[in-house]
């Protein structure tokens, strides 16, 4: 039942499905693990004269007198103005003018809605509109609001979720007995529905904490089964120390600074011990990681292997290609390098798998185009994962097998605090390149209300006109329902407006097909895009050194890990790069928050910093821990329920490492289900 296509649900035809399939929703299955990204809470009325802009409030009061309809255009708007005993407020909608038979003057009503200013006076646009005993029924309730695409609405989405509830096949229960009573987690299925339709804050944390724990508990499992696999196994590719690797580190136009050299030694020391080396080099953003995968590789490569480099986006993988190009033809090395990614025609595809399997190419650097069943190595002995947090457990899995158990090194410059990355990085050892190049310059950070945007925009039009570029980062692609944040969309359309007609402005979002997400991304590295309004999808894959202004809007909506992520886009060459964050939450503690990263360009210290403010239920507004295959869960608000599971599944492991007693059986099954998941996600 639960596997039964979305179209099967009352009122989603083919149209519909598409919508869905563009939010990764195909049956009914995914519909019920597609989870609410925020909640509006109905709350009590407020008097009108506490009212202010930019906000979603709820006043009662009777009409001053029957609603009008005005005509602009092809527009049609209703207005009327409603009375409480502190002061009047507009009301505004559009294109509903059978309103005005049911908004009477001298009637009492209940509108709730988002208050603009306009003209020097309040409006509040387009309010949901109740009678006094109605709203009595939904005060204080929490309504599901979801992740959006153009032509699905939340409403829709309510819809559709409500009937998959309905509908679905309740499923057996497979946490332990045991586990569910000391930790006080909700059966599966209570869950499932009630972190959609919570009826107040404290059913909400109950549902989550279960389906976070269950999130942590599968993905701890799943490495645990790598590093079963990996520990202490002795290695086909026993490497021997090349000259000609440290002729170049000494021929370069800087030096290594002393991490990166550290580090460097800990991976020759592992690719030439005898094991099979696997690796998680951390670095914060520009500290040279790149230059470390370079060396490993072409240590392998003069050992007679190949080396592979795979990266999460085609930009990147082509950036990454190039770079290694140039640094062979300048210090002519005579080894050979090919491109795979997913775009290249079926003809290029072809000439580089040749290459690859006949051996021609020594270094392979690629998107996950690199683990298809077509691609066939020769002595495939170093794998390398740039920004390891983006590829599943299911991936790190899949390249490795690509060749006899080669060695794996993953790079991360996503900060994590070393407690929490050895929990999660279980089946790998720990480097940490701390130390960041002589003469970077560090990037100036400020932090503003949105007063400074006017400000912002000219700052952002002379760095243009200085030949530069920028970005402006918005925490969601569309407009939703009750979130204020704003969105990709219209704020592309308003910054057009806004800039000189010169600058070229254009929008990035993750719900875009790869190749459009390539097409801008490539336009705005080579600088034919001058400002690039985008979700986070910037926030790892693109490498523009021209880039020197970082704008994030909402920035109280982010983790302080992320946002330092963020920023580390711009800093890239040798011109002073600027990061302004727009604080539009007059919330007490944000500005505090914020001011952390306005004081330090250090991740791991931001990092340690998110850890320590980050409070039980802080979890509403955006997840800030990148993708790590976790849907709910978030490493910074779940720190402590996630250092809980380790210590679990530890001590389960010590008892019933293979499963196999009658309480874990259902387990069992759970685990290779979650697996068989992660492997449908590679598409092989």
């Amino acid at each position: 039942m639960n596997q039964q296509t979305i179209e099967s649900l009352k009122g989603v035809g083919e149209k519909t499905g598409q919508q869905f399939k563009r939010l990764g929703v195909e049956t009914i299955h995914d519909l019920l693990h597609y989870y609410p990204r925020a909640y509006d809470t109905y709350e009590p009325p407020v008097a009108i004269k506490e009212i202010s802009d930019g906000a979603v409030y709820t006043v009662s009061g009777s009409l001053v007198k029957t609603a009008a309809v005005k005509r602009f255009k092809n527009l049609q708007v209703i207005t009327c103005t409603v009375r409480d005993i502190t002061g009047v407020l507009l009301l505004t909608w559009f294109n509903m003018p059978f309103l005005r038979s049911t908004l009477r003057m001298a009637e009492v009503f209940v509108f709730r809605g988002k208050v603009v200013k306009k003209q020097g006076r309040l409006v509040m646009e387009q309010p949901e509109i109740f009678s006094p005993e109605a709203y009595q029924h939904v005060m204080h309730s929490m309504q599901p609001v979801y992740g959006q695409t153009r032509g699905l609405g939340n409403k829709a989405i309510v819809r559709a979720v409500t009937q998959a509830l309905n509908r679905r096949q309740l499923e057996r229960e497979y946490m332990p007995a045991y586990l569910r009573k000391k930790y006080q987690l909700a059966e599966y299925n209570y869950a499932i529905e009630h972190i959609h339709f919570p009826a107040d804050r404290q059913e909400l944390l109950f549902a989550r904490k279960r389906l976070v724990f269950d999130e942590f508990f599968f993905f701890l499992l799943a490495v645990r089964g790598l590093k079963e696999k990996r520990r202490d196994r002795p290695s086909c590719y026993v490497m021997h120390p090349a000259p000609e690797v440290q002729t170049l580190a000494k021929r370069l136009p800087y030096a290594l600074t002393g991490a990166q050299q550290k580090v460097l030694d800990e991976v020759f020391n592992d690719m030439q011990g005898g094991l099979i080396m696997n690796r998680l080099i951390q670095g914060d953003v520009g500290s040279g990681k790149t230059i470390i995968a370079v060396l490993a590789l072409l240590e392998t490569a003069y050992n007679g292997y190949q080396g592979a480099l795979m990266v999460p986006t085609e930009v990147l993988a082509k950036q990454h290609y190039a770079a290694i190009r140039e640094i062979l033809d300048k210090y002519e090395i005579k080894k050979e390098v090919v491109l795979v990614t997913g775009s290249m025609t079926a003809k290029e595809k072809r000439l580089a798998y040749e290459n690859i399997r006949t051996h021609q190419a020594d270094l392979i650097v690629g998107t996950h185009a690199l683990i298809q069943e077509n691609v066939i190595y020769d002595k495939l002995a170093l794998v390398v994962t740039d920004e390891q947090h983006r590829f599943g457990v299911g991936q790190r899995e899949a390249l490795g097998e690509k060749g006899k158990e080669p060695h794996v090194m993953v790079m991360s410059a996503t900060p994590i605090p070393r407690t929490l990355a050895i929990i999660l990085y279980g089946d790998l050892d720990i480097s940490v390149i701390d130390e960041l190049p002589v003469g970077r310059q560090p990037i100036k950070n400020c932090v503003v209300d949105t007063g400074y945007r006017e400000k912002a925009y000219l700052f952002i039009a002379g760095e243009v006109a200085a030949g530069r570029q920028a970005y402006v980062i918005c925490p969601m692609v569309e407009d939703s329902e009750m979130i204020e944040a704003e969105n990709v969309l219209d704020y592309t359309k308003q910054l057009k407006q806004k800039l000189p007609s010169g600058i070229t402005v254009e929008y990035l979002h993750g719900r875009m097909k790869a190749k459009e997400k390539n097409r801008i991304m490539e336009k705005f590295s080579t600088g034919e895009i001058h400002v690039l309004v985008s979700t986070t999808v910037v926030e790892v894959g693109v490498n523009v050194p021209n880039a020197t202004v970082m704008m994030i809007e909402n920035a109280e909506r982010f983790g302080l890990a992320q946002l330092h992520q963020l920023r580390g886009r711009v800093g890239r060459g040798d011109c002073q790069s600027y990061c302004i964050m727009v604080n539009a939450s007059g919330q007490d503690g944000t500005q505090e928050r914020l001011e952390i990263l306005n004081r330090s360009n250090d991740g791991f210290y931001i990092a340690a910093e998110d850890l320590k403010l980050r409070g039980p239920g802080d979890f509403f507004g955006l997840r800030q821990s990148g993708d790590l295959e976790f849907k709910l869960a978030d490493i910074f608000t779940d720190a402590n329920l996630l250092k809980t599971v380790s210590e679990e599944l530890k001590d389960l492991m010590l008892r019933d490492p293979q499963l196999k007693q009658e309480g874990h059986r259902e387990l069992k099954r759970r685990l290779d289900m979650y697996l068989e998941q992660s492997y449908d996600k590679l598409n092989l």
